[in-house]
């Protein structure tokens, strides 16, 4: 019987590691969820790095990921821009895949990475379409790109920090922003920061990865040396 294929789903926010967990539970995948208290488990064949709300430098990056851990890392994202896709392959990721993609589609991706492929689809270009998987203020109406610019505000940068960090024009960072405060009903930045945090959009907290896991167990028969 094939072995199924170890997941660690990465992210500092529950409802998108639950989404993502949903979404692939009818696949032939082992979903190991890990959120921000809990320790990647390196055994694992690959991490799966959802990029909502993350700021680089906070926590651990995807460069510690490749680094510290036996997996390969594959980065999981709405954010489909050219420049964030070139900086995660430089980064040392084995796979960058876009989060429109069906789960019959990300598993045989997966598994292409699995097989030593660096594999790189971002589906459609448009990054708040729908699909699967959650995220904050999905229940308010924010798209997913909306939803993510937000969760930066909500972090205290500021629209040129969230334009560096998503690899977009500040007019156009400033139409989600306006669009997403339309939404949930607030008109300047201290009240969306309350809004945020009143819903979901703080990260729990950073991120640690457990030094004592970071060796993969001995295969069968082998002695740890």
């Amino acid at each position: 019987m094939k072995r199924l294929l170890r997941l660690a789903i990465v992210d500092d926010y529950p409802v998108v590691v639950a989404g993502v967990a949903s979404f692939l539970a009818s696949e032939c995948i082992d979903v190991v969820e890990t959120g921000a208290l809990t320790p990647v488990i390196t055994d694992v064949d690959i991490v799966l790095y959802d990029t909502f709300g993350q700021v680089q430098g906070v926590g651990i990056d995807l460069q510690d990921f490749v680094r510290d851990s036996g997996a390969k890392v594959v980065v999981y994202s709405w954010n489909l821009e050219p420049g964030m896709i070139e900086q995660a392959m430089a980064g040392g990721a084995s796979g960058y895949l876009s989060k429109v993609l069906t789960g019959p589609e990300v598993v045989a991706a997966l598994e292409r990475v699995m097989a030593g492929e660096i594999v790189v689809i971002t589906g459609e270009n448009e990054t708040s379409v729908g699909g699967a998987g959650d995220w904050p203020g999905r229940s308010s109406g924010l798209s997913p790109r909306e939803a993510e610019v937000l969760a930066l505000v909500t972090q205290g940068l500021s629209n040129q920090e969230i334009a560096d960090r998503v690899f977009l024009s500040t007019n156009t960072v400033k139409t989600y922003i306006r669009s997403a405060y339309r939404k949930i009903g607030v008109e300047r930045w201290p009240q969306a920061i309350v809004w945020g945090m009143a819903n979901g959009f703080e990260p729990d907290a950073l991120r640690t990865v457990d030094r004592a896991l970071l060796g993969r167990p001995p295969a069968a028969g082998v002695a740890a040396t």
